[in-house]
């Protein structure tokens, strides 16, 4: 099945098999002459990349690239992005890759206008209107991964590389201009990398649909999401060239993060600590504390988890639900604790610190206290 869109929602989306050879279209479009692409070390020398980069040399766009990006990108290396940007004369971003390059590519067409400190646009408040609009430079975003739904979002999570801490940076302006779904670019992923991104889609949807807060069109499509990773991720994870596969799961990914504006939860307050502290991949570790924290917030979400899994045709309500989210970890190699990631016990009581204060945790259904937070770090590890 060829699954081709031009869709306008959130932003302007190209979506389609293919369509990365519109890459230099679009950026001239924007208003791009000498684009930056940014991306991380492990993408940076693939046949992926280095198409990218030949479709904006033969438009005569130049060939400039920027892969000094961790896997959890940190103001180190945002510092540098911005440094080669403007050393590089450029005008523009073309943000490629999964959610660190993605992340950090927005972050730097947007601290490219900057004069104050990154951490003043945290996600706090009105944090965002102390922005300088001028300079900040457009952003073409070409996903190479389904999870993390960054090429749709206005935000980007950077890692404070004294303390560990990750910290969501937000503004309207980090929300690309045009973003290139291009399912084909997804084929040659791994399949541990299928599996964490794919279960970090899930996550998003499935928090933003247990979220609290009021908000029936994030709702919907978060509970669609849903049934799409649960439909595809198995098929792309057995075969990585069922390319319908893969195209459903980047909507998957991309309705993920426009639905949880509504809100995300425990599972990501939790980890968020774990990723900046220990590196794991994000996607893969929300995919261990997911069932704690599902078994954690029943009380509040026991009903509407059962609508849910009505929708996806599983029966036995919550608990068929959460059977599922077992059976569907152990069928794509995800570990059953912390612990297989590589994280130790030594670092529980700080991490919960931390999680407490993550700017996800309001938005779980259930209060997550300092002691709470601590004992799924026991449950989970």
């Amino acid at each position: 099945m060829t699954i081709t869109a031009n869709w306008s929602y959130p932003t302007a989306i190209k979506f389609g098999a293919g369509r990365i050879k519109e890459l230099a279209e679009h950026c001239k479009a924007v208003g791009m002459k000498r684009p930056l692409l940014v991306t991380d070390r492990g993408l940076a020398p693939m046949a992926i990349t280095q198409n990218a980069l030949d479709i904006l040399e033969a438009a005569g766009l130049g060939r400039a690239i920027f892969a000094d990006v961790d896997p959890n990108p940190n103001d180190v290396n945002l510092e540098a992005g911005v440094k080669a940007f403007h050393d590089g004369g450029h005008d523009g971003v073309v943000a490629f890759g999964g959610g660190s390059g993605l992340d950090l590519g927005k972050a730097v067409a947007f601290m490219a206008g900057q004069t104050r400190p990154v951490w003043d646009f945290e996600d706090v408040g009105d944090w965002w209107t102390r922005a300088s609009l001028p300079g900040i430079a457009p952003i073409i975003a070409v996903p190479t991964t389904a999870g993390t739904g960054s090429e749709v979002g206005r935000a980007s999570v950077i890692t404070d590389h004294r303390t560990h801490t990750k910290k969501v940076i937000f503004h309207p302006k980090f929300l690309p201009a045009v973003t290139i779904c291009d399912p084909e670019l997804t084929v040659g992923m791994p399949q541990v990398i299928t599996a964490g991104t794919g279960m970090d889609a899930f996550a998003h949807c499935l928090e933003a649909y247990s979220s609290p807060f009021y908000h029936p069109m994030s709702q919907g499509i978060a509970l669609e999401g849903m049934r799409l990773v649960k439909d595809y991720l198995p098929r792309a994870f057995t075969d990585g060239q069922d390319i319908e596969a893969r195209a459903n799961m980047m909507s998957a990914a991309a309705m993920g993060a426009v639905a949880f504006q509504k809100g995300l939860g425990a599972i990501h307050a939790l980890s968020h600590p774990v990723g900046a502290i220990y590196n794991t991949h994000h996607g893969m570790t929300n995919a261990v504390v997911m069932p704690a924290v599902l078994r954690f917030n029943r009380p509040a979400i026991e009903e509407k988890i059962a609508r849910a899994a009505a929708y996806l045709d599983i029966s036995g309500g919550f608990d068929g639900f959460t059977d599922y989210v077992l059976a569907l970890r152990t069928s794509l190699g995800v570990p059953d604790a912390l612990s297989g990631l590589g994280v130790g016990t030594d670092q529980i009581d700080r991490m919960a610190e931390m999680a407490i204060v993550d700017p996800t945790a309001g938005g779980n259904p259930v209060a997550l206290t300092l002691d709470a937070a601590r004992a799924l770090f026991i449950e989970t590890i």
